[in-house]
């Protein structure tokens, strides 16, 4: 593709009883305008013993974004938020100066089997809104923007785009698009996009300039006006982006933070437990040895 710069594969992740595939950070590109991190859930199959458990683990200086395409999530959180989130509506939990959290199968579903499949996103914030307090948001899927436009479906799940703003209460200028087209049809975003701009497929393929990309890629665009494409049909992709900060973001485990110092303080308030409790939950998450803590620096 014309304005493709990068093309990241997806790569295999574990987050404890629970295979992912991670997207971003990559060494060649840590973040794309504000997000930080994305990984990939499923599809996967759990039998009826199998559950998703996730135990209360903090995080400070970002946004996360649960978006599933099946299956079901229960959160909760350290503000007291208990809240099953469902295919095509978006949890939206601010960290900010900390914020402590748990997902898993709800109860009614433990002894059942059942799909998950969706996508875990951290929104890094902007330097002088890291340690604001922390806060929760709930979008249910038909409070969306959503509309037809030149023979693909188009839905603004974050940010603004197309004139359009979505609910979910941003901090940074960003876009997050589900664009679908169940027919082959040629697709020109052009200039409703700004700042740094990527692309990932779900399913099925795009094809541009002699060039097929599959589904488990992200392409990288080398500026916001994406060239024109064809999707075949039946298919599925997400583009995202927005204004880059002036500022490095560094992670360590579940932090984000412009500097490498309040990432230290985070992980010594969470072995001295001094994060604020997940109402009914007991289980404590211990800091991952060095070794063994996903993170990104120079």
């Amino acid at each position: 593709m014309s304005n493709i710069q990068l093309i990241i594969e997806e790569r295999s992740a574990d987050i404890g009883n629970f295979m992912v595939g991670r997207l971003l950070p990559f060494r060649e590109k840590r973040t794309v305008g504000p997000f930080a991190f994305i990984d990939h859930m499923g599809p996967t199959y759990l039998k009826d013993y199998q559950n998703l458990d996730v135990g209360p683990h903090p995080h400070i200086g970002l946004s996360t974004l649960t978006y599933l395409f099946e299956g079901s999530i229960m959160h909760k959180d350290s503000l007291g938020t208990e809240i099953e989130i469902q295919a095509g509506a978006v949890n939206w939990m601010t960290a900010g100066k900390g914020i402590v959290h748990s997902e898993r199968t709800p109860q009614y579903l433990r002894t059942s089997d059942k799909m998950l499949h969706g996508l875990q996103i951290w929104v890094a914030l902007p330097r002088e809104l890291e340690e604001m307090e922390p806060n929760f948001t709930h979008i249910e899927k038909d409070d969306l923007p959503h509309w037809e436009q030149d023979g693909v479906s188009i839905k603004l799940i974050a940010g603004e785009a197309f004139g359009k703003k979505s609910p979910v209460p941003v901090y940074s200028p960003m876009y997050f698009l589900e664009i679908k087209s169940k027919s082959a049809q040629k697709v020109k975003i052009g200039d409703h996009l700004f700042g740094e701009s990527a692309l990932y497929i779900l399913e099925g393929s795009i094809k541009s300039d002699g060039n097929t990309f599959e589904p488990k890629q992200i392409l990288i665009a080398k500026d916001s006006k994406l060239c024109e494409f064809e999707m075949t049909e039946n298919t599925t992709f997400y583009i995202f982006g927005g204004e880059a900060f002036p500022e490095e973001r560094f992670i360590y485990w579940n932090f984000v933070s412009s500097t490498k110092e309040r990432i230290e303080k985070a992980k010594m308030d969470w072995q001295n437990q001094t994060f604020p409790k997940v109402p009914g939950e007991t289980e404590f998450v211990p800091l991952p040895p060095e070794n063994n803590a996903f993170k990104i620096k120079k």
